[in-house]
């Protein structure tokens, strides 16, 4: 019995043979998207679950009170590690770390610049990475020691042994390698290429042996991971260390600072704080593109729904036939849900298919690496239930209202398909086209707010303005280098700073400004700046005056129009503040840049000089060179001044660029999807013109005798079809303005949703409507009537 119901299924969808293939190739578009977007959300909730005890694995963050708003720090000061770890016996492993950046490392003549730090000796314990020589107990008990990764290790030693050997790092010190480690995930939110321990920088950096000494919740500028005991009450854990800094008087920062934790399996998805709580991050694109998935299914099998019902005349004999001899409707009901799987698992085969082709270019595009996982069984499981599921949903009203037919009047011929199944299939149309409609108006939306925010101007030049991090060698040597520089007519302006233009990796609290109120804080982000930075930066002054070359500007700083702002500074040049316990003169007010969120205000910044040559190396490039010969002849400058390192360099339009990614990812990915949904859309209208032509082939013809033009009966055909996508435009546009306004929220600096946008989206709808219909509305209009008449 089961066999021959396959059996007939297969013999209708060979002898309806573009009826099914619109189906096929709808449903299969559907099944690939949601499969495409379903195997990026498992990459993505994945995310440091690979870590064994990854529920007990935390990072240590401070929620500070800054004027009544709650801002969230992951940065902590060295006492903090200390407390934690003498002090809470809950604790299994507390390891600080630093910020794991680059470092130059060098073996005989192999020299690679590479992402790594330094870490707390239990640190291997803690994360158990998996070592493939060494052992984590002991790995780090020299402050002289170093662990690469296996790839780290190639680059330097080839396929020699690398346990033992020396390797050089910043071209200061040399490390013993003391272990091997596997090459971490894709999905682990660390991206170190070795790791170094943290005693090293105890013994070696004086800021770190500052920081260690001070015995102070000060010095907030490293990181913290523990790791808690099993079968810890976390919230009275949290509600433990919550208060650890308050206890330290006198100190405000510590005053207005709570402890707090987050899991590791968190760090990947929730990267966004507000008022001291989670407030999405990541999570908010997996939602966006979870719920895209969704509705393009969702499209798929209102097409597949439709196309099904809509040609129920067809089948309405062979039902009748059916129950004349014995049938049951359940039969019937299972033959049709039998129809209706074979179509959806042949879709399946199509979809892999799909996905497979598809999934490079996913991967490209996102920066992800996914495959299809055909050796997991959860995989098959999980995709046969989905398929079937999704079958078995959209064969159900197709196979209850075929069964439905009364085998007397379809064998006479008199059965008439009612004005209820009419109804559910335009509603299903205008369902289907208002999530195409809202998938339109939300690419063109993500598209124009991503212009507006690029086109906002940045307040600095971006253009011809380069970076290099600093090095030791090149400390020693930075006016030669600098010299060099601007003596090859390469470079127009030098300078110093303690941050890539692009950027601020620093922030303080003013001790003191006037006007201060009791109470208040004020937190800035910080830039130490070297000679002609303000030039160098590309810079508007406003007022006052840069930092002179020669002159002791130390205790001079220059503020920008935000700073001025937040301070309530009438008269900023003759005004002073106080900060670290220093008295500072403003000498000049520059108008404001956007070094960190583009679509936020520009928050308050100070520029102090400093004569330190740390940091990074900003140069702008002449105007008229060329900046691929440029690059070429500046490797050959630092080269001369660094010769243990390469010449690692960032453009900074590419550092401001790279804010845009993740809207720029998502705009590409929505239009896509967009335009996938609106194409399975209009396959489902191309079978039901073709139908519509079909029933209404007599009527046609006698309108055409009576002299009817084939412009009366395009519009004949096209006119419910207009009227239904019309309706999906109004429908859609209160749905999409709703989710937009809440998805623009997050940005201060946001374009306002006029009509234009709700039109053009309308239009375009309307237009590949019309575009889909027509040509089987003019096929119809153009036939020989007496083709169609001779039968009567």
């Amino acid at each position: 019995m089961i066999k021959n119901y396959f059996l007939v299924a297969w013999r209708n969808l060979l002898n309806n043979k573009g009826y099914s293939a619109i189906n096929i190739f709808g449903l299969a578009a559907g099944m690939a998207v949601a499969m495409v977007i379903a195997l990026w959300v498992v990459h993505e909730y994945s995310y440091d679950r690979f870590m064994p005890d990854h529920e007990r694995l935390y990072r240590v963050q401070r929620n500070f009170d800054s004027n009544g708003d709650t801002l969230t720090f992951t940065t902590v000061s060295l006492k903090l590690a200390d407390v934690l770890r003498n002090e809470i016996p809950e604790m299994e492993y507390v390891c600080e770390t630093d910020w794991l950046g680059n470092h130059a490392l060098k073996a005989g003549e192999r020299k690679v610049v590479l992402n790594g730090g330094g870490v707390q000796d239990d640190f291997l314990k803690a994360f158990q990475f998996r070592l493939l020589q060494g052992d984590a107990a002991s790995v780090f008990k020299n402050p002289f020691s170093i662990v690469l990764t296996e790839s780290t290790a190639r680059a330097l030693f080839g396929n020699e042994n690398p346990m033992g050997k020396l390797v050089r790092i910043d071209n200061r010190h040399d490390l013993a390698v003391t272990g091997i480690l596997k090459d971490l995930p894709a999905t682990s939110s660390f991206r170190f290429k070795y790791l170094y321990p943290f005693s090293f920088l105890d013994k070696t950096n004086n800021f770190v042996m500052g920081n260690r000494k001070s015995g102070t919740f000060s010095g907030n500028a490293f990181q913290l991971f523990v790791k808690v005991r099993p079968k810890v009450n976390l919230a009275q854990l949290a509600s433990k260390i919550a208060f650890l800094e308050k206890r330290e008087k006198g100190n405000t920062n510590a005053e207005r600072s709570i402890v707090i934790l987050q899991r590791m399996d968190r760090w990947h998805l929730f990267g966004n704080y507000e008022n001291g709580k989670e407030s999405g991050g990541f999570i908010d694109y997996i939602r966006i593109f979870s719920s895209i998935g969704i509705l393009v299914l969702l499209i798929a099998c209102i097409n597949f729904v439709n196309l099904t019902t809509a040609r129920s005349e067809k089948r309405a004999r062979e039902v009748g036939i059916r129950k004349a001899i014995g049938s049951r409707r359940l039969h019937l009901v299972v033959q049709f849900l039998a129809e209706s799987l074979t179509l959806t698992f042949i879709a399946l085969l199509c979809s892999l298919v799909m996905v497979a082709v598809a999934l490079p270019f996913f991967n490209k595009m996102t920066g992800a690496e996914i495959h299809i996982p055909f050796t997991d069984i959860r995989f098959w499981v999980i995709t046969m239930v989905c398929v079937t599921v999704t079958g078995i949903a959209a064969g159900l009203k197709p196979a209850f209202y075929l069964s439905s037919f009364n085998p007397v009047k379809t064998l006479k011929g008199t059965m008439k398909i009612g004005a209820s199944a009419t109804w559910s299939r335009r509603a299903l149309v205008v369902v289907q086209f208002t999530c195409s409609v809202v998938l339109v108006i939300s690419t063109l939306v993500i598209y124009r707010q991503m212009k507006y925010a690029k086109d906002r101007p940045t307040g600095f030049e971006t253009n011809r303005l380069m970076s290099s991090q600093l090095t030791q060698d090149m400390e020693k040597t930075n006016d030669a280098l600098k010299q060099d520089l601007l003596q090859s007519g390469l470079v127009s302006h030098v300078s110093t700073a303690s941050c890539p233009p692009a950027d601020i990796n620093w922030h303080s609290d003013l001790d003191d400004f006037p006007g201060k109120l009791p109470g208040e804080t004020l937190e800035m982000g910080m830039v130490q700046a070297g000679d002609d930075y303000i030039n160098t930066m590309g810079m508007k002054l406003l007022s006052g005056r840069d930092f002179r070359p020669g002159l002791s500007d130390t205790l001079n700083v220059i503020l920008n129009e935000a700073a001025v702002k937040r301070l309530r500074l009438k008269d900023p040049l003759t005004s002073e503040i106080k900060w670290n316990d220093r008295r500072l003169r403003i000498i000049g007010v520059v108008q404001n840049a956007l070094m960190s969120n583009p679509f936020q205000r520009a928050e308050p910044m100070l520029f102090m000089k400093t004569d330190d040559k740390n940091g990074y190396l900003l140069y702008q490039l002449a105007s008229g060179v060329a900046p691929h010969r440029a690059v070429e002849q500046l490797e050959a400058i630092f080269t001369r001044h660094n010769p243990a390192f390469p010449y690692v360099y960032e453009f900074a339009d590419d550092a401001y660029n790279s804010k845009f990614h993740q809207e720029m990812l998502t705009g590409r990915l929505s239009g896509i999807f967009a335009m996938l949904a609106i194409m399975i859309s209009c396959l489902g209208l191309l079978g039901l013109a073709a139908y519509m032509a079909e029933q209404r082939t007599k009527e046609i013809g006698v309108r055409k005798v009576l002299g009817a033009s084939v412009a009366q009966v395009w519009f004949l055909l096209s006119k419910d079809f207009i009227v239904l996508v019309l309706l999906s435009c109004l429908i859609a546009s209160p749905i999409a303005l709703y989710s937009l306004e809440r998805w623009l929220s997050q940005y201060d600096y946001r374009i306002t949703l006029g009509p234009a946008v709700f039109l053009y989206a309308a239009v375009a709808a309307l237009a590949v409507t019309l575009a889909t219909i027509s040509f089987q509305s003019i096929k119809a209009a153009m036939a020989n009537p007496v083709k169609s008449l001779r039968s009567e």
